[in-house]
């Protein structure tokens, strides 16, 4: 592909990427509440799942996907239920703490878990491989070998979710500082809550 059109692609992808969605919440909520260094495990999770899907998406499985409604509906409504259970954990949390002990030491999940929670959130949205599969090869010479190209659009795209993880995350530890206060945290997680589900219903109501 030709420089300008790798720009032309790296401006699209940063401003869809910077937009506020399921994977950046988590990020940001992750990183409210353990810290920015804690919540890398998650940001890992989350990039994981998408270098995942745009590989899968590359490969073919999107067709897969388009061509069997039974399988995407499957995927989705997983999706939908852990947007949902993500939503009333964030919702039953009683914002006591930061989740960061008076000794600075960290409360609660392991990096195994902030993983796993982050390549779910991701993973589970088969929308992301359909939209990979119809974004992609706009930006593909269909005159020169392909598999270079996509090698160059899936990794141009996990540095800029990389950079926008590390911005939430770091978003998410000075917004800390504020959310000291028990009430303050309760609230922010409520809306935190709210987000998820909302993000749940939009998937929820997404057609195939």
């Amino acid at each position: 592909m030709s420089v300008e059109t790798w720009c032309l692609y790296f401006a699209a992808v940063f401003l869809l990427s910077g937009t506020p969605g399921p994977n950046m919440l988590h990020v940001l909520s992750r990183s409210v509440r353990f810290g920015f260094r804690r919540s890398t495990a998650a940001m890992l999770g989350c990039g994981l799942a998408v270098v995942v899907a745009l590989i899968a998406s590359a490969a073919g499985l999107a067709a897969v996907l388009t061509a069997s409604p039974l399988l995407f509906e499957i995927i989705r409504y997983a999706g939908v239920a852990y947007l949902v259970w993500l939503g009333i954990k964030a919702w039953m949390d009683k914002g006591e703490d930061a989740g960061i002990r008076p000794d600075g030491t960290p409360i609660g999940m392991s990096a195994l878990a902030l993983f796993r929670g982050g390549f779910l959130v991701s993973i589970t949205n088969p929308k992301l491989l359909l939209f990979a599969a119809a974004f992609l090869p706009q930006f593909i010479n269909q005159s020169a070998p392909k598999f270079p190209q996509f090698a160059i659009l899936i990794v141009t795209f996990a540095a800029i979710e990389t950079f926008w993880y590390a911005m939430y995350g770091l978003g998410g530890q000075k917004l800390a500082v504020y959310l000291k206060k028990p009430a303050l945290n309760k609230l922010f997680n409520r809306l935190t809550g709210t987000l998820f589900f909302g993000f749940g219903f939009m998937l929820l109501k997404a057609k195939h």
